[in-house]
């Protein structure tokens, strides 16, 4: 393990310690999510002005089939978000038994609206929706969460494209935190998509060395410990340890997985009287892709909540305001 990161103990000029002694003598940098996310939607309700000025307002349609709790409370905070920015927004609320035909049509209207720049479509949908038929259906130039494959193409070869909203927050996270991307290798844990793939091709566009892991990786502690930077996104609470990261490394954590089991609460927060009492009260707590343990071998990390998700909501104001320049050529 020690030769894997030894390049990295020498930048602190550590020397080759024991993973305890080198906890003990530097404390991570915390990555404020939700302090970057603030200065990108200050910059975006700018970019709202400017646009008014030319007699444009951009607006964004958002979807919501049924009432899924969790859903209606992310898509209330993403029209909240929009009315804070200036940015005209429509809710529409299909009943959960809509049919995908339903649905394919009420896109397309949405496709043909002049007044709207991006359409969302809240997921999950139920399971008798076309989910991958409706995501296809939505135009490349109203795509705000970058998942049609117009837009994925056009994001691997390096044109310009709405990129997913949370790899797209995690670039600006290392950015505007003054953490060098280039010349970096990137370890990505998780393939999926909507995060996995884009933030890899990402990171890669940034002059990263990218490495991209998963379920069926072998020996996958002996790659993370390789990474200058970290990004977990495999769906699986505390999955990454300690001993699966290098010294000093950069860790984005874009995990959110609920914990209401007390058992499960001691196995990560065992000793943390302030999550604990907030645990009590709620009956239930937050926990990323990594296991807090791990932060402690860490440079500088996402912490959960507050890291990546904050961001994941300004980079979709971001999309739709760039949506509307894109449709309009400005």
């Amino acid at each position: 393990m020690i030769p894997l990161a030894l390049s990295r103990l020498q930048q602190f000029n550590l020397g080759p310690k024991r993973y305890d002694d080198l906890r003990e003598s530097r404390m991570p940098t915390i990555l404020d999510g939700a302090a970057i996310a603030a200065a990108i939607k200050l910059e975006v309700a700018e970019e709202v002005k400017a646009l008014a000025a030319q007699g444009v307002r951009p607006g964004l349609a958002a979807v919501l089939v049924g009432n899924l709790a969790a859903s209606e409370i992310y898509v209330r905070s993403k029209v909240q978000s929009c009315a804070d920015l200036g940015i005209y927004s429509d809710l529409i609320t299909p009943p959960a038994d809509v049919t995908t035909e339903d649905m394919l049509d009420l896109v397309s209207a949405l496709n043909s609206r002049d007044d709207i720049d991006g359409i969302l479509i809240q997921l999950p949908l139920p399971a008798h929706v076309d989910t991958k038929a409706l995501l296809d259906a939505v135009s490349p130039a109203k795509d705000v969460d970058g998942f049609h494959p117009v837009n994925a193409g056009r994001l691997q070869a390096g044109r310009p494209a709405l990129a997913p909203c949370t790899p797209a927050g995690i670039i600006e996270i290392l950015k505007r935190s003054g953490i060098a991307i280039a010349g970096q290798h990137a370890v990505v844990v998780g393939r999926s998509d909507i995060v996995g793939k884009p933030a890899a091709m990402l990171l890669l566009h940034q002059n990263a060395t990218v490495t991209i892991c998963h379920s069926k990786t072998r020996d996958l502690p002996a790659i993370t410990r390789q990474a200058d930077i970290l990004v977990a996104a495999i769906g699986r609470a505390g999955f990454i340890t300690p001993e699966m990261v290098q010294p000093g490394a950069t860790i984005i954590d874009v995990g959110i997985n609920r914990i209401t089991d007390r058992a499960e609460f001691d196995r990560f927060f065992a000793g943390d009287a302030k999550r604990e009492a907030t645990f009590l009260k709620r009956g239930s707590t937050l926990v990323g892709d990594v296991h807090p343990k791990a932060f402690e071998m860490a440079g500088a990390y996402t912490p959960v909540p507050g890291g990546v998700g904050p961001l994941t909501i300004a980079m979709l104001m971001a999309n739709t305001v760039r949506a509307a320049r894109m449709r309009r050529g400005l």
